[in-house]
């Protein structure tokens, strides 16, 4: 009999769609363990609004919980947020922003930058996937939250939040903790604890300090509920929804070889509108289309000088292409062509161009995210190119660090 208790705890021990175990988690941090926690979303996470997002925020509020809950663990958190960003990003971010801190814990945005309102099967697809990447591979406790806009609030509103009830449901089929932050806040409206206009105070995206104690209190429930339930990670056997992200490769444009004519590899900015923006976090290097060189005359002066750009020219085999890359002031417009058909924007105001805007941020730096192509046919390949329409009497730039490519067999190579 006890040979067979061990050989079947061994067995769950070894089976790769278990994940980590909140008993586990707190029995560690009480014993005085070192714990790392991951918080990883967008800018809810980050905090934005919050009068001091190292203090304010939910996630430093969490921070602090957890360092009254474990005095003895000396804990160290990272912020892995980037505003305005989805899990369709996220799923590319996972491995380089996540995974390699080696987490004990992570903390999941995206549910409101997904649309909380929306069961879009791509984007369930791709934040089911990094569960169950936490869930499988770093074998992690993951609490996932649900954080609201100010119009996301009324009591009649809750079943009509397609995301929030499907993320509930990867919550209880993956053993995730889960902090609804949409509901609690509804609760303290109707109390009288709390007001619409108190929690945002400054736009209706982004809450003040109040707000985020709020989110901070509904992932902490997520989290202690988890402990009390003696939550065990643990993947189903196929997806819940499509499982196109299964298979997802974040490839550095830069490691293809040798790149087309205008085209050098160069580095992020160390400047951003926001922190949470600052591309030198996020991106490894860049490769620069600019349709000016730097040359240094005889008497050692340096000047721009034209030069022509050609197409920067791939192909890939998937079923999603993602651009990840650098928006500057620099940078020009462009444009994306599948399969020789060009692609349209899906950006605010830029919405059904043909033409990208590579400058997304006006007068500053930050994250350039652009979907590319989705529902391709993996089975076969697909030529990408990145046609630069700048003008000719600007010095402009486009600035890409990755390609980004799901489903299939995910390949990327130049084409020469």
């Amino acid at each position: 009999m006890l040979l067979s208790l061990f050989l079947m705890s061994f067995a769950i021990g070894a089976d790769p769609l278990t994940g980590g175990s909140f008993a586990d988690l707190d029995r560690r941090g009480k014993a005085g363990e070192p714990l790392t926690v991951v918080f990883f979303g967008a800018s809810l996470t980050w905090g934005a609004n919050a009068t001091d997002q190292a203090h304010t925020s939910y996630r430093a509020v969490v921070a602090d919980l957890l360092a009254k809950r474990y005095p003895k663990a000396p804990i160290r958190c990272h912020d892995a947020a980037i505003g305005g960003t989805g899990s369709q990003l996220g799923i590319f971010r996972v491995e380089r922003d996540v995974l390699s801190r080696k987490p004990d814990l992570v903390f999941l945005d995206f549910s409101a930058n997904d649309d909380i309102n929306s069961d879009d099967p791509e984007t369930l697809g791709s934040y089911e996937a990094i569960v169950r990447r936490l869930v499988t591979e770093a074998k992690v406790p993951v609490v996932q939250v649900a954080f609201p806009f100010q119009w996301n609030i009324g009591r009649d509103l809750l079943p009509k939040m397609k995301r929030r009830l499907a993320h509930r449901a990867i919550a209880e089929a993956y053993g995730s903790g889960w902090g609804d932050a949409v509901e609690l806040i509804v609760d303290e409206v109707e109390a009288n604890r709390a007001t619409v206009a108190g929690i945002w105070d400054t736009d209706g995206v982004h809450p003040g300090d109040l707000g985020y104690a709020l989110f901070a209190k509904a992932a902490w429930q997520g989290f202690e509920k988890a402990i009390a339930d003696n939550r065990v990670g643990h993947a189903p056997a196929t997806m819940i929804n499509p499982a196109t992200y299964t298979t997802a490769k974040r490839v550095r444009l830069s490691s293809l070889g040798a790149l087309p004519d205008g085209w050098t590899v160069g580095k992020p900015h160390l400047t951003s509108l926001y922190y949470d923006f600052q591309m030198s976090r996020w991106l490894d290097d860049l490769v620069i289309g600019s349709n000016r060189q730097t040359v240094v005359s005889a008497d050692g002066k340096k000047n721009r000088q034209p030069v022509a750009i050609a197409p920067l020219r791939l192909r890939v085999q998937a079923a999603s292409v993602v651009l990840f890359g650098e928006a500057s002031p620099q940078s020009g417009k462009f444009r994306i062509l599948i399969n020789g058909k060009p692609a349209l924007d899906q950006h605010g105001s830029n919405k059904g161009k043909e033409e990208f805007d590579g400058n997304r941020w006006g007068t500053g730096t930050g994250h350039l995210v652009i979907t590319a192509a989705i529902g391709l046919d993996p089975a076969v390949p697909h030529v990408v190119e990145i046609v630069p329409v700048f003008v000719e009497d600007k010095d402009q730039e486009v600035r890409l660090e990755s390609i980004c490519v799901a489903g299939g067999a995910a390949t990327v190579e130049i084409i020469k």
